[in-house]
C-alpha cells in the first residue's frame, strides 16, 4: 500500500490526510510552516513536515494548495522527490477577482489548464487531476442517498490514472477516466460550475453524477 505525502495543509489537505489515514494509509502532511500543524498532528497522529520532506516520504503525492501556489509548491517539493511518482492534482486556477453572479474567474486560458502547465514544468512526474470538482465536505466517503457521485479524472500516464481510479473508488466515488492531461481543459472549469450553487444559494455539499446508458 502507498505511503501518502500531502503537499498542502489547508482544508482540502487536512480532509484528504484524514481520509487516507481512515482508509489505512500511512500519511504525512506538508506545510511551508510545519510547526503550525502541531495541533492537527496531535489530534490525528499524522506527522507534519516541509513540502520536500513529505514529497520524499510519499510513494504517492497529493497536491492540495491554491492554484496560484501550485507551481511554487511543486518547486519546494523538489523535482527529485516527485520524479516517477503519481501526484493527484486537486488544484484549481481560481483568480483573485470576486465571482460575478456566482461565476468565478480563472487565471488560466481555456486551452492551457493548470494541470498541463504543471505537467510541462515537471515532465517526469505523473500528475492526475482529481478531487477538483467537489467541496472538501464530500471528498471522502461522500455518502449520497442516491448512490455514488462521479469524479472525473485525467492525466498522461495510464498507470497513474489507474492508481487514482482505485483510490477514488475506495473513497466512495464512481471514477470516470477522461484520458490524457488535455482533458483538464474541461475538468478544471467544472469547479466554476460546482461553485455557482454555493455562491448563489449557499449550497456546498453537492456533487456531479453521470448517468450512463
Amino acid at each position: 500500500m502507498h505511503t501518502i505525502g500531502i503537499i498542502g495543509s489547508g482544508e482540502v489537505g487536512q480532509t484528504l490526510a484524514r481520509g487516507f489515514k481512515q482508509h489505512g494509509y500511512q500519511v504525512k502532511i506538508g506545510s511551508r510552516s510545519p510547526e503550525k500543524l502541531a495541533g492537527f498532528s496531535k489530534e490525528t497522529r499524522i506527522p507534519a513536515g516541509t513540502f520536500a520532506e513529505v514529497a520524499q516520504f510519499g510513494s504517492l503525492l497529493v497536491l492540495c494548495v491554491s492554484g496560484e501556489a501550485a507551481l511554487d509548491a511543486m518547486k519546494l517539493a523538489g523535482a527529485a522527490n516527485t520524479r516517477g511518482k503519481t501526484i493527484i492534482d486537486t488544484t484549481n486556477p481560481i483568480a483573485k477577482s470576486p465571482p460575478v453572479d456566482g461565476v468565478l474567474s480563472f487565471f488560466t486560458t481555456p486551452n492551457s489548464p493548470l494541470l498541463e502547465q504543471l505537467q510541462a514544468a515537471y515532465p517526469e512526474a505523473h500528475l492526475v487531476k482529481a478531487f477538483n470538482s467537489v467541496g472538501s465536505a464530500r471528498m471522502v466517503n461522500p455518502g449520497f442517498k442516491d448512490g455514488k457521485p462521479t469524479m472525473f479524472y485525467c492525466g498522461n500516464d495510464a498507470g497513474a490514472r489507474a492508481e487514482v481510479a482505485g483510490i477514488l473508488e475506495q473513497f466512495g466515488w464512481e471514477a470516470a477516466d477522461m484520458g490524457s492531461a488535455i482533458a483538464a481543459r474541461a475538468i478544471e472549469p467544472l469547479c466554476i460550475l460546482w461553485c455557482i450553487p454555493g455562491f448563489r444559494q449557499n449550497s456546498w455539499t453537492h456533487a456531479f453524477k453521470v448517468i450512463w446508458e
